[in-house]
């Protein structure tokens, strides 16, 4: 899936070690809000996340993630993953991540409206969600410029990787 400036691909196996490589060098902004950060500091584990999101992505269940390439130099950027909640409603939630460096560029608002519109061509979605801590700005950010809409605030509902309480924002699209 391509969008201008990125190409927006499925898990392979080819990309372990650029993920862990983009994760790694960016862990102290990503770790502030995603909790599998510590999860990923090994090429054994982050061999073994990709194994998982192949398996999800062949079989379509769990989250399916998608690796954010910038075309002009192949450069993974990040990762947007969708997770299939509730395929009786159908009802997806997007998240994702991006390297520090690459913030403000526009590269996940683009990446997300393609990915939105995989979940709903593909997967027949009438719900979208992206659900964020209340004080990550820039996911918020993100979810208000893709057309979102705050929908819910419930009050000190998540706890931070860094174990302070944090309301969540859920943000919803329909079809």
């Amino acid at each position: 899936m391509d969008t201008e400036r990125l190409r927006i691909v499925p898990p392979a196996m080819c990309w372990v070690e650029p993920t862990l490589e983009a994760v790694c060098a960016h862990r102290d902004t990503l770790s502030a809000f995603l909790p599998w950060v510590p999860h990923h500091q090994t090429i054994e584990q982050a061999t073994q996340a990709m194994r998982e999101a192949i398996d999800n992505f062949e079989h379509q269940r769990g989250e399916l993630r998608f690796f954010v390439i910038r075309k002009s130099d192949s450069r993974l950027l990040g990762a947007v993953g969708l997770i299939l909640k509730d395929p009786a409603v159908p009802l997806c939630e997007i998240g994702y991540w991006l390297r520090s460096d690459e913030v403000g560029k526009g590269y996940v608002t683009e990446a997300v409206a393609r990915v939105e519109q995989y979940a709903l061509e593909h997967l027949n979605a009438e719900r979208l969600e992206i659900i964020a801590a209340a004080t990550n700005l820039r996911s918020r950010a993100v979810a208000e410029r893709s057309g979102y809409r705050l929908e819910a605030r419930l009050e000190k509902a998540r706890r931070l990787p860094a174990g302070s309480l944090d309301d969540t924002v859920i943000y919803c699209k329909h079809r």
